[in-house]
């Protein structure tokens, strides 16, 4: 899709040509790939298009066979990509991936990036009228480690400047992208220049050396919300909504009071649930920090989900919390948003799966916290009707 007017978001970064086994197995001995697309942003901007929202990617491609593909590929989805320059000068993208979980030591990533169209991404080169032309600006810590000219650029658009969209930044600290340790500092400066910011616990803890959620709010007090995500335990969410509640105007929609639930079993994975997770919300305040005012913390368990790969899953994540958010869903929906659509992405082989109809993902956002702790999804859960998505 070329040209949608007023979007509502716009994802900056870039994507790539991925080229996924036809088999289990070390890259050396795969007789054979299917080709298909990968990236943070444009993960997060196909999934909010196909969830029904307005969305524009923002990037470079090479002048190539690759670049069409990929320009193909997300416009299919119903992105808008005519915000996407063509570099005759610098290829596309494109990496190879094994079928095994990233955490294990048998999965192997193999990128052609390095000179790569997009990380050629510059202040000079990119259209200001591209990138402010929504009323959100989704953003990952992936393009700030591609090259000097892409972390000027992600400087320029976290300063906190008059008129600027809101800003999200998934922070998806990636070590192996970074060419010297700076780039961990990087990560935390510009998640304060963020609106909304996306971080794992995991990934806290090993780029800033914070363990928990509150020791990660108490490092990022800048950004009006915070999502804190748990892996197994579910996730968090900060929030401190401003007074305003136009989002295309002024941010977030309005707050909406948490009521305390009961607790629910909760899993992210193949088949253990990990204790007994309450979805709760709370107040805090934070020493020096109370200056920014007081937090509403929400946190919800995640779901029991059939695991195909892993990949992908936090940008599903994202953009389902950034969908509810969009909506003026209370925080509470928007992290249960976020954990459906991460299923979508974690029971399919590719970094992309169809997200549920709008209507079935808001029926499993609305169960109680006792059917939400027994719900399990598997491959194709999302095609299912109403009555095949069991709901104990």
């Amino acid at each position: 899709m070329t040209g949608t007017a007023d979007a509502e978001v716009v994802c900056l970064g870039e994507s790539m040509v991925t080229f996924l086994p036809s088999r289990p197995g070390p890259l050396a001995d795969v007789p054979s790939f299917d080709r298909t697309i990968g990236g943070a942003e444009s993960n997060v901007a196909c999934a909010l298009a196909a969830a029904g929202h307005r969305v524009r990617w923002v990037s470079r491609v090479g002048a190539d066979g690759f670049g069409d593909h990929l320009v193909r590929s997300v416009a299919a989805y119903g992105v808008d990509t005519s915000g996407v320059r063509r570099d005759p000068h610098r290829p596309t993208g494109i990496y190879f991936r094994t079928a095994t979980d990233r955490a294990t030591d048998a999965h192997e990533v193999v990128y052609y990036r390095a000179g790569s169209a997009a990380s050629a991404m510059s202040p000079d080169n990119m259209a200001p009228e591209d990138l402010r032309s929504g009323a959100l600006l989704h953003l990952s810590g992936i393009t700030a480690a591609l090259s000097d000219d892409c972390l000027a650029l992600m400087r320029a658009l976290t300063a906190r400047t008059p008129g600027r969209p809101l800003v999200s930044f998934d922070v998806n600290h990636r070590p192996n992208l970074w060419r010297d340790p700076s780039g961990v500092r990087v990560l935390l400066d510009l998640a304060r220049g963020a609106d909304l910011v996306f971080v794992g616990e995991d990934e806290a803890a090993a780029a800033w050396d914070l363990h928990g959620a509150e020791a990660i709010r108490a490092a990022l007090p800048e950004p009006r919300t915070l999502v804190i995500k748990r892996g197994a335990a579910g996730a968090t969410v900060y929030t401190r909504e401003p007074e305003t509640t136009a989002l295309g105007t002024a941010g977030a929609p309005p707050a909406t009071p948490v009521t305390p639930v009961t607790p629910a079993s909760s899993a992210y994975g193949h088949d253990s649930a990990h204790g007994r997770e309450a979805e709760y919300g709370h107040e805090a305040e934070y020493g020096r920090e109370a200056e920014y005012g007081r937090d509403t913390v929400v946190s919800v368990p995640a779901l029991r989900v059939d695991v195909v790969a892993p990949v992908g899953a936090g940008d599903a994540f994202a953009a389902g919390f950034l969908s509810a958010t969009l909506r003026g869903l209370p925080a509470a929906a928007r992290l249960r948003h976020g954990h459906l659509m991460a299923a979508a992405a974690l029971t399919v082989p590719g970094d992309l799966g169809a997200p549920p109809a709008r209507a079935d993902a808001d029926r499993l956002a609305g169960l109680d916290a006792r059917a939400w702790g027994r719900l399990r999804l598997g491959p194709g859960w999302t095609e299912a009707t109403e009555q095949e998505v069991r709901t104990p």
